[in-house]
């Protein structure tokens, strides 16, 4: 298959990969529930930011973080957290703390792994973040798109819903982008607890569908493309999460209402229980879906940041070079073992990665 983009090179720029979206100190209590917990591991994550992490940490690309934190402990911690994934914290906003969080805080979110037939949950303490509070203005977008230089933003539908003004500066970065000839990357990444807050009933479908005009490469499924962006699909029903045809049916309805979008993609994954799941993924490009191994019976131990890996994975591969075919393929196989780790954020090297595609297994490396 042809390279479905011209991306631009990476010399002369200062950055692969540019993540715009809130970071959150995630508590993680291992194998305890959280309404029994008395001691937590501490990650930092956000869908937008694992993105950029797994690039820098597993990959070795140049990746910094469009984000705000608040000036206490919290935000310090989550900033050191930053800096120990290998991302660069120069765009980040700061803001005053009021010493009680009245006028900005850090989010929280606090997760459990699920286990047998009890799933993963996610139990979110984020409002009035110092996140959500971005607005357009605050990043100085053309500087840093066209002075600095940047070949990739990724961004998504969770940033995107945590207020009016996060939606307005998402608008602002990814048509900033598209001026400067930076690729885009949106992951609709759908969460009606945030858009079912939002004051705009009509929100989700307004925002999501002014984004996508700007984007390249856009992350979804055909329950996305009809809840986010008011697509009328007629792709029948799906058997399985692992069923392509309605991914197959919904992708050129999708490509003909925004035709700027070169490539849609998208995770499929079907639970038998919260530690086994088949895993899969597909891609459309130029009137072509190609789809990449399905993996049956995986083994996982924390499904958060599945779909993160998927996209960090297929980034590099498309940035490397490669045809979509294995740009589908890395992120597929990127994202299956960046869930055999605890936290949202990938522990993946390039080379397990690599090994994995060429048919490695389980056994002991030594």
């Amino acid at each position: 298959m042809t390279r479905p983009l011209t991306i631009p090179s990476a010399e002369g720029r200062r950055w692969d990969i540019v993540a715009l979206g809130e970071v959150m100190l995630r508590f993680d209590p291992g194998e305890r529930r959280v309404r029994n917990a008395r001691s937590f591991d501490v990650w930092e994550g956000g869908g937008e930011y694992n993105v950029a992490r797994a690039l820098a940490k597993g990959f070795g690309m140049r990746a910094a973080a469009a984000t705000a934190l608040p000036k206490n402990d919290l935000g310090l911690l989550c900033d050191d957290l930053i800096a120990q994934g290998g991302v660069s914290r120069e765009h980040v906003i700061w803001r005053d703390y009021d010493g009680i969080g009245r006028n900005t805080r850090l989010g929280l979110n606090f997760t459990e792994r699920g286990f047998g037939l009890r799933p993963a949950l996610g139990v979110s303490d984020r409002a009035n973040s110092a996140a959500s509070q971005m607005r357009p203005g605050e990043i100085d977008w053309d500087r840093l798109f066209g002075q600095e230089g940047v070949r990739w933003l990724h961004t998504g539908g969770i940033f995107a819903a945590l207020s009016t003004s996060t939606a307005e500066t998402a608008i602002e970065a990814v048509q900033a982008a598209r001026r400067h000839g930076v690729i885009v990357s949106y992951d609709l990444n759908y969460r009606a607890s945030l858009w079912n807050a939002h004051p705009d009933p009509d929100a989700a479908r307004r925002v999501n569908r002014t984004i996508a005009e700007s984007v390249d490469v856009m992350i979804g499924d055909e329950h996305g493309f009809q809840t986010c962006l008011g697509l009328d699909l007629d792709v029948g029903s799906r058997t399985s999460g692992l069923d392509a045809g309605p991914f197959r049916a919904a992708a050129p309805a999708f490509a003909k209402a925004f035709p700027n979008v070169r490539i849609i993609a998208a995770t499929l994954r079907e639970p038998t229980t919260a530690g086994r799941n088949d895993w899969g993924a597909a891609a459309w490009a130029d009137g072509q879906v190609v789809q990449a191994e399905v993996r049956r019976d995986l083994e996982i131990l924390d499904r958060v940041g599945g779909g993160d890996g998927f996209v960090s994975g297929l980034a590099w591969a498309l940035m490397d070079g490669r045809d979509l075919q294995s740009a589908v393929d890395w992120g597929a196989a990127h994202g299956a073992l960046a869930m055999t780790t605890p936290g949202d954020g990938s522990m993946v090297s390039k080379t397990e990665v690599e090994a994995l595609l060429a048919g490695a297994g389980a056994r002991t490396v030594r």
